[in-house]
């Protein structure tokens, strides 16, 4: 056996230590002694040249080896059940594996929507999504990890990746509030935003960058009280009454049914995209190809 190959006995023990937090509990959860546990991780840790946890006298904890190291036995045990699920199950009904990214400035409700078509697929699906920044997420496709990233702008030439953008949804910006500020604000739409209260997205988001600009050519200037990266805590703190915030037409609906906010006025001239990046021209997994179909004709 080649030695320097990956000793998958070793990595399982490893995960269960992760997972548990202790030797103890891992041991517990393995049937296996503390002695003969600890003997396979210092093995592994061997012979991959980095230690893996340090250890207090409390508790272990991952070093950064080890995070890494616990992401992809996480990888490796998840393909392992599936593994064993598709051999038991008839080749028909295996589930369609679809590995999404999804950028953090892109709104959860948005998200789901794209989705649903590809839960209406014949074929049984299994999603693995994850959250990220664009350029993360980029790699991670360049690399084969991911079918396909959602964002709210392109992908372009700086990130020194080829990939190809499809437009799938498109959306007008509202300015909304809780009820007693947006009556207040609805008055002399958009010179009462002048001074306002706002939450805004933070400034690294395409939305912060337009806003930006769309203030500036009303010659107004909102007094910022919060900047938030998530959409759903923006969401939250607007209907607490601390500010208005900016909604996307197409969640406008739903998010005032859930948080009472109410629309102060559309800014005009504001167009919120969502693009389906990909690494290759041609579509061939049926996942993507559910998530495009609307918009086949808006590819860039």
């Amino acid at each position: 056996m080649n030695p320097s190959a990956l000793n998958y006995h070793h990595l399982l023990y490893f995960w269960a230590v992760a997972k548990e937090g202790s030797l103890r509990r891992a041991s517990e959860v393995l049937h296996v002694s503390q002695p003969s546990i600890s003997a396979q991780l210092k093995q592994l840790e061997e012979s991959l040249g980095a230690p893996l946890f340090t250890r207090t006298t409390r508790r272990l904890i991952l070093t950064d080896t080890g995070q890494t190291v616990l992401q992809y036995a996480e990888e490796i045990f998840s393909l392992g059940r599936e593994l064993l699920t598709a051999i038991r199950q008839e080749p028909g009904q295996r589930p369609l594996r679809l590995h999404l990214g999804v950028a953090d400035s892109v709104p959860k409700i948005i998200v789901r929507q794209q989705l649903t078509p590809v839960f209406k697929l014949v074929q049984s699906v299994r999603v693995i999504a994850r959250e990220g920044s664009l350029e993360e997420l980029i790699t991670q496709l360049a690399g084969h990890k991911l079918d396909v990233v959602l964002a709210d702008e392109p992908s372009t030439s700086a990130l020194r990746v080829k990939t190809f953008n499809q437009r799938v949804s498109a959306s007008d910006v509202v300015l909304c509030a809780a009820p007693l500020l947006a009556k207040r604000l609805v008055k002399d739409f958009p010179r009462s935003l002048d001074g306002a209260p706002a939450i805004l997205p933070v400034s690294e988001m395409s939305l912060r960058r337009q806003l930006e600009h769309w203030f500036e050519s009303r010659r107004v200037q909102p007094r910022v009280v919060a900047e938030v990266e998530d959409t759903a805590l923006l969401t939250d703190l607007g209907a607490q009454g601390l500010g208005f915030v900016p909604v996307y037409s197409a969640v406008l609906d739903e998010i005032a049914r859930s948080s009472r906010l109410q629309t102060i006025g559309v800014a005009k001239g504001l167009r919120m995209e969502i693009f389906a990046i990909t690494a290759e021209r041609r579509l061939q997994h049926p996942g993507v190809l559910a998530m495009t179909a609307a918009s086949r004709q808006s590819a860039y």
